[in-house]
């Protein structure tokens, strides 16, 4: 026993202390991941229907239909990573390595610009083969041990909420990145001033992001460090999946932050399709999305900054409702005035940004509370299935809010093969990007403050518990 204990302490001696090299690496992660995971978000849309002239309504179909499949993956690939044993690069960083180049080759195939010409039976095919392919398959096999490897990282709370912040801001990188460079090569203006995508640089793009996502993902294994031990429970210890399952429905802070997370991603990521067609059709003026982009750069790092601050002084959650009700705020004053001034509609983006960033940047920190959580009413951690569960999650708020992108954009009488739309499908686009968001952050804002459970107090209480309970195990 003496020497196990000595052969543990020589082993934690050994291992690097958590540092800024960690924050880098864990940052490249989703930065990698971002680079196809926001580009799809943004652009996947804009690709089948205007380069492959598929029906925007099937485009939701095949956004919901993937999401039930990842019912199944996202929460399997939990139980896998739980169970797997830790090797001597850890127990969640050998996944990394393993699926960096599948996902990254995946997403590069959906986004074929010489099908354009292929019949529609065969390009539709394609889409739903390529799309689950990536999906459900490649980038959760590599997200969701991604994610779940924080805890692994350090058990230090101040140092979990860096890592969240750090990752958000990994996604805030790519998100401008893709969001203020990719209108200015794929888009092209014809005689008459209307945007028209090239479907050839479309490809060119996505194989350019293929290969800095290879590239983030190998920084981010080689920075990163797992160095709590999180060995799987012995055969006789192990719970079933549906016992798991059973336990992890039964946590309020967990339900409460799903359906916190799938509102808010509704919102998001519907704005993000909604914008593509706002700023190109609306506002024909695709150098103000460029610039929509472009600033929450410094938002985020001005955020990122005093995030420290605002959790220990504020509190995450309080911090949270705050800014889903200034977002919410923003919004409805832009469905009000009903601006055509694309500047104008910038300026308010940007303060209900400071909403969305923030809320955003705990995010990750949120889930680690609930982990925290889940440990001191059950006794159980499962950090895989419970990443997986709330990965499910956020697909949901994802492929309702692409599902629901295709189907109001068929609703509102939205024609890609016409190069200028009538005022009243222009007039859906507008109401859709700001009514749809108001309402939705709105409801995030409520479900924050009566139904998560984790206030500043409560975490800090949770940390004492574990804390006491390791120390006498």
């Amino acid at each position: 026993m003496e020497l196990r204990k000595e052969q543990a302490r020589q082993e934690n001696k050994a291992v690097k202390p958590f540092g800024i090299k960690d924050k880098v690496g864990y940052l490249c992660g989703d930065l990698g991941n971002d680079f196809t995971f926001i580009f799809a978000s943004m652009y996947l849309m804009v690709f089948y229907t205007n380069v492959w002239g598929i029906n925007p309504s099937l485009v939701g179909t095949l956004f919901l239909v993937s999401r039930c499949i990842d019912a199944f993956t996202d929460v399997t690939m939990g139980r896998i990573v739980d169970k797997a044993q830790t090797t001597k690069d850890g127990k969640f960083r050998p996944w990394i390595k393993r699926m960096a180049g599948p996902v990254a080759l995946a997403s590069f195939l959906m986004y074929q610009s010489s099908l354009a010409g292929a019949s529609m039976t065969v390009k539709v095919v394609v889409m739903f083969a390529t799309y689950i392919l990536w999906g459900s398959l490649c980038y959760t096999a590599i997200n969701i041990p991604y994610g779940s490897m924080a805890s692994a990282m350090t058990d230090v709370p101040e140092q979990r909420a860096a890592l969240s912040t750090w990752r958000s801001l990994g996604a805030n990188f790519a998100s401008i990145i893709i969001g203020s460079v990719v209108p200015q090569i794929i888009y092209m203006a014809d005689a008459n001033g209307n945007q028209i995508v090239s479907g050839s640089r479309f490809t060119l793009v996505a194989g350019i992001f293929s290969i800095c996502a290879l590239i983030c993902y190998v920084v981010c294994y080689a920075c990163t460090t797992e160095r709590i031990k999180l060995e799987p429970a012995k055969k006789d210890e192990n719970a079933s999946l549906a016992k798991s399952f059973k336990t992890i429905m039964s946590n309020r802070a967990l339900l409460a932050i799903i359906g916190a997370a799938i509102t808010l991603l509704l919102s998001q990521f519907m704005a993000q399709t909604m914008n593509q067609y706002l700023f190109a059709n609306y506002f024909r003026n695709i150098n103000a999305l460029s610039s929509l982009s472009m600033i929450t750069l410094p938002l985020s790092l001005g955020l990122a900054a005093i995030s420290g601050v605002l959790a220990s002084k504020v509190g995450k959650k309080e911090f949270s409702v705050f800014g889903m009700i200034l977002t919410s705020a923003c919004y409805v004053a832009l469905y009000l005035i009903k601006t055509t001034n694309p500047w104008i509609f910038i300026c308010l983006y940007t303060i209900a940004c400071i909403g969305t960033i923030g809320f955003n940047m705990f995010i990750w920190a949120h889930i680690t509370d609930v982990i925290d959580y889940n440990e001191v009413k059950f006794g159980e951690r499962n950090d895989g299935v419970i990443y997986g569960v709330y990965s499910f999650a956020r697909k949901i708020g994802q492929a309702l809010a692409g599902g629901l992108g295709g189907y109001a954009l068929a609703f509102i009488g939205y024609n890609a093969a016409v190069q200028e739309q009538t005022a009243e499908v222009l007039n859906g686009i507008y109401t859709c990007s700001t009514l749809f968001p108001a309402v939705c952050y709105g409801l995030v804002a409520i479900i924050m403050l009566f139904a998560y459970p984790l206030n500043k107090k409560s975490i800090a209480e949770n940390g004492r518990i574990l804390a006491e309970r390791r120390a006498n195990h």
